[in-house]
Order: C-alpha cells, then structure tokens, then sequence
C-alpha cells in the first residue's frame, strides 16, 4: 500500500498542476476509491466525499486555463483550446457540497440532538480548557451550539449559491469549519469545505485579481459563469443532442445524492442506533455510543462448548471500536469466524454476541440479540438489533477494551 499512496500523492500533484490532468484526474479518483472501499471500518465522511469530489473533477475540463496542459497546448500548431468550461460541471461541484450541508442540518433534526446530545457531552470534556474551559462545559451552550450547527448546516447551501448571501455564508462557513476544526478530530473536512468556498465565487475573480496569469484574456464583467478569453472565442455552443447526456448524467447523479441519504427511513429502528442507513448519508457527529460490555462467542455444535472469541485477535484496534457500535459489523465478524471454522471442521458454527451499549447518554440495552445466531443472519439484516429497553445490571461505561482482555480466549478448533 506504500506504493499506492505515493501513488495518489504523485497524481494528486499532477492534478494541482494541471499537467495530463485527464488521466491524472481519471487514476486519481479510481486510487482514492480503492482505498475508501478497502475496509468498512475505515468509513469517512470526507473520505467519501473526496472520492465523489474526484469523480466531478475527472469528468470536467478543469485544466483548461491555469494549468501546465494549457501552456504544453500554446505550443501546438493548432494553438490553445478555449478557457472556459460548461457551467453544469462547476454546478455539478456546488450542489455536491450544497447536498452535504443540507443533509447534514436534515441529520441533526432529531430529539437527541436538539436537546443537545452528544454534542455537550464532548464540550463537557474541554471543561479544563484555558479561560473558555468553564463556558464550553455549561449544558446551556451545547444547546446552543448544536441549534447554531442545525441552522448553518441548513440554510449554508442556499447562502452560498446566492451572489448576495456569499459573503455572508463564506463567513460563517469559516467560522463553522475553523470551531470544528479545533474542537473536533474530523481530519481534513473542515478544511476541504473551507476550500469549497472557492466554488461558489464569481468564476470570473482570478481574471479580475490576477490578470498577469491570464495574458491575452479580457477580464469578463459581471457575473458570467466564466472569464471570457480574447482569442479562440470559446467553445461553440454545443448542439442539443451532444448536451443531452452530460445533463442526463447530472440529473442521474444528482439523484442519487438526494434520495441514497434518505434511504434509512425504509428500514425500522432508530437509524442513530443500529446504523442501518447511517452511511453515505452525512450523518456527522450525531451519535456517542459508550459500550460497557463487548464478547462474540462461538459454539462447536459438534460439543456444545461455548468459547469466547479473543477480538484483539482477529481484529485491528480501528476494526474494534468501530465493530462495537455497528450490527451490521458484528455480522461480518460471525460469518468471517464461522467460514474459517467451517473449511477447517466441515461444520458451521454458532456465533452469539454479547454487546450492551448507550447512546448519546441513554440508558444501556442490548445492541443484538444476545440469543441470535449471527452467522447464520443474512449480512443488513436488521432482525436482530435488540429494540431500546434498558438491560439490567449492566451500568456504567467502561472502556471496550478492558472487557477484551483477562480470560477471554480464542476458540480452539477455530484456526
């Protein structure tokens, strides 16, 4: 994996560039991929949007004016192509980030979060902080603070696409994505929505703001949707026919964004709880699971003997903290456990799992079906989460790790 990383790197470079960017864009975006669809665990939000952002961008012409391409093209004999891009691919890249606000405001319309959960929870741990320590810790501002993230997130989309609303949407999507940035451990999507913001600019201000980098081209006034360059007089307009499948694909992929974010309210249950839908939806900073007991077991059905399984084992530390909140993972677990022992002993197995969690505050329950068999459940299905009702004896919120470790075994006939 070394060398695929280096990989993204050298192509993320030619991509700034704008040096073979069709390809470059094209190898970037499929390598990005690979890495976003390796392991489940590793799911981001901005990961994923990266990957989506990768795809628009391979698909538009956006080395045609300040790149090393249009400087290679200026020696051509046929000279250089024109300046400007159609307009749906820079719509293309706006509602793409206009989509993860909205729906991540629409997200944040729940019980848990307008009564501040968990987002005062996390403040609460900042309590020791120089001078803001005491103001961040008090339940009045995660209130508030969570009412403000709901309306930004909602209104920012309409803000930002509206020339008269930009200033104001650019500067309280500073503020937004900076407060994130320091309070929270999101990685790079603060700043990649900080980067957006150019997006949603006049596509005319690098002409107006640095005419030495566009020799030759007269700045465009107004608000067109891109400079306009003295020579080659741009493209021609493109027939009817040839525009009807880039606008077919637009309005596919636009709703696809749209809809796949709503698909959780198919599936029964609180989509906060068994994640059923959670993915792919920017759902963002939503939820805080706290799990006080975690065990898969594994039944020979040949014995009867109940071991349980040493997950230290079997999975990465990332793998761990992620599975313990996700049933869908669990499952995965069960059947990968249950195919090693079955090619091993020809028999397939019982696996059970013990897992006893809170959410976002809430009393601790059952996340599965302590009785469940999962490796004989089909993979997403949604039988065997446990609905809410607060298990007995099981209180406080130790760490995942504790309970791994102090007798917990591996399964012996299991290889």
């Amino acid at each position: 994996m070394y060398w695929h990383f280096a990989a993204i790197f050298v192509l993320s470079l030619l991509c700034a560039v704008g040096l073979f960017y069709r390809v470059s864009a094209a190898l970037l975006c499929a390598a990005l991929t690979v890495v976003f669809l390796l392991d489940k665990a590793q799911y981001l939000n901005h990961l994923y949007l990266v990957c989506l952002l990768g795809l628009l961008l391979a698909a538009a012409p956006a080395h045609r004016a300040l790149s090393l391409d249009r400087l290679r093209a200026r020696r051509a004999p046929s000279g250089a192509p024109a300046e400007t891009a159609p307009r749906l691919h820079l719509f293309a890249l706006k509602a793409q980030i206009a989509i993860v606000y909205f729906y991540g405001g629409v997200a944040k319309l729940n019980g848990d979060w307008l009564r501040g959960q968990p987002l005062t929870m996390w403040l609460a741990d900042r309590g020791d902080a120089p001078l803001v320590g005491p103001l961040l810790a008090a339940p009045a501002t995660g209130v508030a603070l969570s009412v403000a993230g709901l309306l930004i997130d909602l209104s920012m989309g309409f803000l930002l696409f509206h020339r008269r609303t930009f200033p104001l949407g650019a500067a309280l999507a500073l503020a937004f994505n900076l407060a994130n940035a320091l309070l929270f451990n999101i990685g790079i999507f603060p700043y990649v929505m900080i980067a957006s913001l150019a997006l949603f600019a006049d596509p005319s201000w690098p002409r107006r703001r640095l005419p030495s980098l566009f020799p030759g081209a007269a700045p465009a006034g107004g608000g067109g949707d891109a400079a306009r360059p003295a020579r080659g007089g741009g493209d021609a307009p493109m027939p009817a026919r040839r525009r009807a499948l880039p606008l077919a694909l637009l309005h596919g992929y636009l709703l696809v964004q749209l809809l796949v974010p709503l698909r959780h309210w198919l599936y029964p249950g609180d989509v906060a709880w068994n994640e059923a839908g959670h993915r792919f939806s920017w759902r963002m900073k939503l939820r805080d699971k706290a799990v006080s007991e975690l065990g898969v077991f594994v039944v020979d059905p040949r014995t009867g003997v109940r071991e349980a399984l040493d997950l230290e084992e079997w999975l990465t530390e990332r793998q761990l903290g992620e599975m313990c909140a996700r049933p869908d993972m669990l499952i995965d677990l069960a059947h990968h456990v249950a195919d090693r022992f079955q090619d091993a002993f020809g028999v397939r197995p019982i696996v059970t799992a013990k897992v006893v969690a809170s959410l976002n505050g809430g009393p601790y329950r059952d996340l599965v079906d302590p009785t469940c068999d999962l490796a004989s459940q089909p993979r997403g299905l949604l039988a065997l989460v446990k609905p809410p009702g607060a298990v007995t004896g099981a209180a406080g919120s130790a760490e995942v790790t504790a309970g791994l470790r102090g007798g917990a075994t591996p399964p012996s006939p299991v290889p």
